[in-house]
């Protein structure tokens, strides 16, 4: 019970219930996930240690990312994926490469619906740690895209950003499905690139908003 907890309320912030600066009252969360104050109360502590969460007074607030901390976790992020889709190029059996590949040309179908590219986003590149055939490396990655939900909002709201993103996801594929490494590796590094400089663009426009 406690997991489910705690999987219940990060769930929640992954998906966007639960947005940066929202507080997250105990007994509120119980009754809406019907379960007891207890688990509750120790999957918010949890969660307060993995800085998801932070104090705001006697309150529990969903963290935020500031400048620095956006730009830390982009350089993390972008050695580990590049990692995971040099992996793959090595290790992903031909059924895993169908599925991405799959994957990319269902998400085409929905260039125009920011909020559900940004879930099918966060699928393709679960998926595709997983084609690296590293537990450890995954459970890294986890780390940091659990981290990404704690981004106001995602960079593929930004115009022309989706269908740019899911070019970027057939390129990656492509050199996963040919066995080659060094363009996997250069075609992810591209994509978080490409992503960071959209978040940047969407974070200066909203200081001058």
């Amino acid at each position: 019970m406690k997991d489910d907890a705690y999987s219940l309320i990060l769930a929640a912030i992954e998906a966007g219930t639960y947005r940066p600066g929202d507080r997250l009252v105990e007994s509120e969360l119980a009754e809406r996930f019907g379960v007891s104050r207890t688990p509750v109360r120790e999957a918010l502590q949890r969660l307060e240690t993995q800085a998801m969460l932070v104090r705001d007074g006697r309150s529990l607030i969903v963290g935020s990312l500031d400048h620095n901390q956006l730009a830390e976790l982009y350089v993390v992020r972008a050695e580990l994926e590049a990692l995971a889709a040099r992996l793959a190029a090595r290790h992903a059996t031909p059924e895993e490469v169908r599925v991405l590949a799959r994957m990319v040309a269902e998400d085409q179908k929905s260039i125009g619906d920011p909020e559900f590219l940004a879930r099918a986003n966060k699928r393709f590149h679960h998926q595709l740690h997983l084609a690296s055939h590293n537990r450890y490396l995954v459970q890294q990655l986890d780390l940091v895209h659990r981290t990404m939900a704690l981004m106001a909002k995602t960079s593929l709201a930004a115009e022309g950003r989706g269908e740019m993103a899911l070019t970027e996801h057939k390129n990656i594929v492509d050199a996963i499905a040919a066995g080659d490494g060094d363009a996997a590796d250069a075609a992810l590094r591209q994509h978080i690139s490409m992503a960071w400089e959209t978040r940047l663009r969407l974070e200066a426009g909203g200081e001058h908003a």
